[in-house]
C-alpha cells in the first residue's frame, strides 16, 4: 500500500507539473529550472519508461533549443501568448468546449461538469487562475487532487472508488479533447516547445489510463 501511495504521489506531482506549465508564460526563473539537474534528472527517469522515452526525448530537445534562443524567455512567451491566448484559427486554445463543446464558445458543457466535479469532490479551484474550468491546467490541477483524494482513504473500498474516478476522469473529461488540442499545437507550434511538452502530456495519460485499468 505504502509503494501505491508513493506512486500516486509520483504521478499526481507530473500532472500538477504540466498543469503549471500550461497554464501562464515561463519566466526567467522557470527556464533556469528547466536547464538545470534536477529536471534532466526528473525527465531520465520518465524516459526510462519504454511508453515516454521518445516523448521525453524530444521534450528534452526542445529545451535545448529554447537555451539557444535569443531572448528565449520573450520568445517563449509569445508562442504561449499565439497558442493559447489568440483564437481558434490562429491558436490551440485550452479549452475542452472549443473541441467538444455544441456552440464553440468558451464556458460550454465540459465546462459545467468541471464545476459539477469541483463540487462533488469538495476540491477547490485555484483562486489565482481565473479561467473557465475547463482550462488544460484547471482538469490537470483536478485531477492530481484527484489522485491524492485516494492516498487520503483508510478504506478499501473507498480507495479503490477514487481510484477508479480518476480512470472516469481521464477517459470521460481528459482524452475526449486531449488527442484533438495536441494536434493543434503540433500544428501552430512553429518552434515546437509547447508541441513536445503536450505530447509528453498525452503519452502520459495514454500510460496512466494503462495503469489504471490494471487497477480493476
Amino acid at each position: 500500500m505504502q509503494e501505491l501511495i508513493a506512486f500516486n504521489e509520483q504521478r499526481a506531482e507530473i500532472y500538477w507539473w504540466m498543469s503549471s506549465l500550461l497554464a501562464r508564460e515561463l519566466t526567467n526563473e522557470d527556464l533556469e529550472q528547466y536547464y538545470g539537474g534536477e529536471m534532466y534528472t526528473f525527465l531520465s527517469g520518465l524516459g526510462m519508461t519504454d511508453e515516454l522515452k521518445a516523448p521525453v526525448e524530444a521534450f528534452r530537445e526542445a529545451i535545448t533549443r529554447v537555451q539557444s534562443r535569443e531572448d528565449a524567455q520573450l520568445e517563449l512567451a509569445a508562442d504561449f501568448c499565439g497558442l493559447f491566448l489568440s483564437t481558434p484559427k490562429s491558436g490551440a486554445l485550452p479549452y475542452a468546449s472549443m473541441y467538444i463543446g455544441e456552440s464553440g464558445l468558451l464556458n460550454d458543457k465540459p465546462a459545467q461538469e468541471m464545476n459539477a466535479l469541483f463540487s462533488q469532490y469538495e476540491i477547490a479551484q485555484r483562486k489565482e487562475f481565473n479561467e473557465p474550468a475547463d482550462h488544460v491546467a484547471i482538469e490537470l490541477d483536478f485531477l492530481g487532487n484527484l489522485i491524492i483524494l485516494a492516498n487520503q482513504q483508510d478504506d478499501a473500498e473507498k480507495h479503490e472508488e477514487a481510484m477508479q474516478a480518476q480512470l472516469s476522469f481521464i477517459n470521460e473529461h481528459l482524452m475526449t479533447w486531449l488527442p484533438l488540442f495536441v494536434k493543434e499545437c503540433n500544428t501552430r507550434d512553429k518552434f515546437g516547445f509547447y508541441a513536445a511538452a503536450v505530447n509528453l502530456l498525452l503519452a502520459f495519460c495514454q500510460l496512466d489510463l494503462a495503469f489504471l485499468q490494471g487497477e480493476e
